[in-house]
């Protein structure tokens, strides 16, 4: 293995779940990129809401970089936001780590969409926004 692992993919395939799961199997540390954003700024959907996407992302960029830092020397399972890999840096980032690309079936990520709709990105037609999404950024996470 080669630095952390992180698990990158779409919103909704479960990369926090199993992100936790495979930390505890390897009995090391377990970061969300996300949850480090909402613990330092609040929730995804507010900071969407009153400073728009593009404030999260460089939010976003910040937490992932400081997440791979931190983990550094050492093993650690960290789980990156469904859109942090656009970002150049990150990009740059992952290649000092382990990347694990996760899929799972449109109807598997349509019920777990269905579950949580504080999901700023897919207001209004949800399943139609996530394809419009995963297409515009599976190449990205292939490549990764």
């Amino acid at each position: 293995m080669v630095g952390p692992v992180v698990l990158i993919g779409p919103m909704a395939v479960g990369k926090s779940a199993i992100g936790q799961q495979l930390a505890e199997h390897l009995g090391c540390a377990f970061m969300d990129t996300d949850a480090l954003v909402v613990a330092q700024h609040g929730t995804i959907a507010e900071i969407f809401a009153s400073r728009g996407e593009h404030a999260f992302r460089e939010m976003e960029a910040r937490a992932v970089a400081q997440a791979i830092e931190e983990a550094q020397g050492g093993t650690a399972v960290i789980s990156l936001g469904g859109g942090a890999v656009l970002d150049s840096g990150t990009q740059q980032l992952l290649g000092r780590c382990t990347v694990v690309y996760l899929e799972c079936d449109a109807g598997t990520v349509a019920e777990r969409i269905a579950r949580n709709s504080g999901r700023p990105l897919l207001a209004g037609d949800a399943m139609g926004r996530w394809r419009t999404l995963f297409a515009t950024r599976q190449p990205v996470y292939e490549r990764l």
